[in-house]
């Protein structure tokens, strides 16, 4: 009963967590965990997110450290930050917080690691929007881990959604069914000022600030880092 009482008290404070105000030091400080998870999770290509998935990726989002836990069923919190490819390279972040849950039996509690990568413009279409249900407004899968991924898989045809978790040193595809994911207010209006859509900045009609620039390599890198891995 105290184990249950716990991790209840642990996964309130996660959703408080989501709810409070950001500073702009908060937002600067998810940035530089999410550039560091993507240089951490590229340092090991074979375990890494496949060539073929990166090529197609239309945006890339991380959610450093998110809390995770279960009885039954799980619950995920956590805030990320978000790119979209455009003509002139990729955009500015845009931030967003995911909240919801997926059914396996998820015991205890910890941070957990959360890359999604967007397929095509209906998923930057789904982040532009700000809101949606994984699994219900839009087709997320586990993604494909590796160099290369296989041919029999239909993520590309069918997919909208890959997604990813690192937890302990281990990467691999996560299914996230039920999670709500919608658009980071406080986080925006930390970082950019107030009045600034999630749309102009994903299609990049937002100068980006110099502070982000880390992150935008550290994707650019990711893409490069798996061409050379050929």
């Amino acid at each position: 009963m105290k184990k249950i009482t716990t991790l209840v008290a642990l996964l309130g404070l996660g959703v408080a967590t989501v709810a409070c105000a950001e500073t702009r030091e908060d937002v600067q400080n998810r940035l530089d965990n999410a550039t560091l998870v993507l240089h951490q999770i590229m340092a090991a290509p074979d375990n890494g997110i496949p060539q073929e998935v990166l090529e197609h990726a239309k945006c890339i989002a991380v959610v450093p450290h998110m809390i995770s836990g279960g009885l039954v069923f799980g619950a995920e919190n956590g805030r990320g930050v978000a790119t979209c490819r455009t003509e002139n390279g990729w955009s500015a972040p845009a931030f967003f917080a995911i909240t919801g849950g997926s059914w396996g039996l998820q015991i205890g509690v910890e941070g957990v690691d959360l890359v999604m990568v967007f397929q095509g413009d209906r998923g930057m279409q789904r982040l532009e929007d700000a809101k949606f249900q994984l699994g219900a407004d839009a087709s997320a899968a586990a993604g494909p881990v590796g160099r290369h991924a296989t041919a029999d898989t239909d993520w590309k045809l069918n997919t909208e959604i890959l997604t990813y978790s690192r937890a302990k040193g281990l990467f691999a595809g996560l299914t996230l069914t039920g999670a709500d994911v919608r658009r980071d207010d406080s986080s925006m209006d930390a970082f950019y000022g107030p009045d600034t859509s999630t749309h102009r900045v994903l299609r990049g009609e937002v100068a980006t600030p110099p502070s982000a620039n880390p992150f935008l390599d550290a994707v650019r890198d990711a893409k490069a880092q798996a061409i050379a891995a050929n």
